[in-house]
């Protein structure tokens, strides 16, 4: 499990500077993802079924599509999946735009990551890091 932790940790450290970027230049992004082969190497993965502007929830559908069909011919070892949510802080309760990012290790591991974030005059600025238990549905 420690190795699926370990991975999934440098997989989020790669995809997630995509997103703080898009955030940064245009205030929003597409849902996205990313995964890591067998031998270590971490790609970009991306879904288009030919919209140019498709609504969120269907890139999630057609990126964790993928992710399973990919995990079962063992082309990935994991995946991260990452999108823009609103949350409740653990802290408060308010709400908050964050990042999510849906970790998935073909260990077993899952987790999903949240990322608060706002955007400010002086910029991106983020909040408290805070994770829950992922659903394992990738590599089941």
């Amino acid at each position: 499990m420690d190795q699926g932790k370990a991975e999934s940790q440098e997989l989020m450290d790669a995809v997630l500077p995509l997103a703080e970027q898009l955030l940064t230049e245009h205030g929003e992004f597409f849902p996205y993802g990313g995964a890591m082969t067998p031998t270590g190497e971490i790609v970009n993965v991306a879904a288009y079924d030919g919209d140019e502007h498709p609504p969120s929830t269907d890139v999630i559908s057609m990126l964790n599509k993928a992710f399973i069909s990919a995990s079962r011919s063992k082309t990935y070892k994991a995946t991260a999946l990452v999108y823009d949510v609103r949350v409740p802080l653990p802290e408060t309760g308010e709400k908050s735009d964050a990042i999510a990012i849906n970790l998935d290790h073909q260990s077993g591991y899952s987790v999903v990551v949240f990322l608060p974030y706002e955007i400010t005059e002086q910029g991106l600025k983020f909040g408290s890091i805070f994770a829950q238990a992922g659903e394992k549905g990738v590599f089941k």
